[in-house]
Formats: C-alpha cells, structure tokens, sequence
C-alpha cells in the first residue's frame, strides 16, 4: 500500500523480534526504543508509520535520547491506541505535531478504502482534508475551537505523573479512544486523564461510542456548564476484547507496538 503512494517502506531491524519474558511485547525495550530512534535522527527518513498498537510503548519513552530526536527536526508520526504515550511524549518533549491514525499493518487501515483515502490525503495534500464526517451523538450539541488532543484513555491515565504528560487539557478539543472499558472505571479516569487540571477550560470532546448490552454509557461530565465540555459518549464495552465507534477516531486492539518508518 505505502508503496503505492511511492514511498520507500523500510522496516525497523527489530520488528518481528519477541520479548524474552512477555511474548506481547515486539522485542527488548531497547531494541524497540532503538528503532523509533533511529528512524526519527535519519535524514533520509521523513515519516515514522507505526504498524501495530497493543502494549509497550510506556517502556519506551524513558530510553529515548529526546535532544538528539529534537535536534533531528520535526517529521511524521503515525499511529494509535498504545500509541498515544509517543504522541503525548513528542507535544510535550518535543512541542511536535503527530497524527492519531491507523496502523500500518492493522486490519482497520489494510481492509479500510476509506482510511488509505484519508491518510493519504492528510500526508500529502492535507490542505484538503477538512471534516470528518460522523453518525455519532452529540449529547450536548454546539460548536468548539482548539487543539486537538488525547488518545487512548488507558495509556492517558497511565502517564499521569511522568515528564510525558500535559498538566491540562485547557483550549484543547479532547479526543478519547480505548477498548474494554467497563463504564464505571470510565467515569473515574476520563476526568483525571489530562492531569492536575483536568478538563478545566477544555471546549469539547469526542469519543468512540462503546456497545455492550445494547446500551451506552455517558461519563456523567457532560453538560453545558461546570466542566465546560460540550459533549461526550465513552466506550462502555464491560469487558468486551474490543469496542465499536461511531466517531472518526476507532477503537481497536492490536499487540505489539513497532515502528516501520517512510522514506
């Protein structure tokens, strides 16, 4: 598929490596962190295309050299779900932009016209890509301006008090996304999961709409005053392995995360 888009895929050396104790992991931490390294400080490299999502990444980021990566100058990231510790490393390390997008190895990009249509489009003529159309409810419907942010809610509440996390969510649009979220563990981490200031000055939300039992759960924030969000709808999966959406940023699950890097 990259190909197609005539680019020149190079695979990380340690890709189809396993982990010596924990088999859902892509090899060593450093091996790992090794690779995203290595690709991000090569000039010839103008992308990192991660290619799976799962578990890991959070071992990660203590192992990255994050002067050497910022001498290396801003590039593309892509990737989801456990990939939201890098995301959330870089804006806040590095002061970058990255893509919350598919996987390069995931069915929900190679099965998906609509995902290699949007992806491209953002990579290469992103002046195009406007709206993201959604059948989605609004619980409080209006309209909402900032910077788009957020991610996995587990791996958001993960980096709770490390040198990776934002201290809030002000003037940004919180976009949240996870699988096998039961609704109660949603309504007590998705209000903590941008820091010490929480949801305060945070315009609006979207989230993946979970179904389990042939319900949907609110996060029981959401309402045109206090925490000033302009709506919501959390996963509410109860133990389910994965979630649907109905909001352009999807849930899914999908082990060992490992960058393919672009050139």
């Amino acid at each position: 598929m990259l190909r197609g888009w005539d680019l020149d895929p190079v695979v990380g050396p340690h890709v189809l490596d396993r982990h010596g104790e924990f088999g859902y992991l892509a090899g060593s931490d450093a091996d790992r962190a090794a690779d995203l390294q290595s690709a991000w400080c090569d000039p010839a490299v103008d992308a990192v295309v991660c290619a799976r999502g799962g578990y890991g990444v959070q071992r990660m980021a203590g192992l990255l050299d994050w002067d050497a990566m910022r001498a290396a100058g801003p590039k593309v990231l892509v990737g989801f779900s456990d990939i939201t510790a890098l995301h959330e490393a870089f804006a806040v390390r590095l002061g970058l932009v990255t893509l919350h997008g598919p996987m390069a190895a995931g069915i929900d990009f190679t099965k998906s016209e609509r995902a290699q249509r949007h992806l491209k489009a953002t990579l290469f003529a992103p002046e195009t890509v406007r709206t993201l159309h959604s059948d989605g409810t609004a619980l409080v419907p209006g309209r909402a301006r900032g910077v788009t942010l957020g991610g996995c809610l587990t791996l958001l509440a993960g980096d709770l008090g490390t040198p990776y996390a934002r201290p809030a969510a002000r003037g940004g649009l919180l976009c949240l996304e996870d699988v096998g979220r039961r609704p109660t563990v949603s309504t007590v981490t998705s209000p903590s999961c941008c820091g010490p200031g929480g949801w305060t000055g945070c315009p609006g939300c979207c989230s993946g709409r979970g179904r389990s039992a042939g319900r949907t759960t609110g996060c029981g924030r959401c309402s045109p005053t206090g925490s000033g969000v302009s709506g919501c709808r959390w996963p509410s999966s109860s133990g389910s392995a994965t979630a649907t959406t109905r909001s352009p940023f999807r849930s899914a699950s999908r082990p060992n995360s490992t960058p393919v890097r672009a050139r």
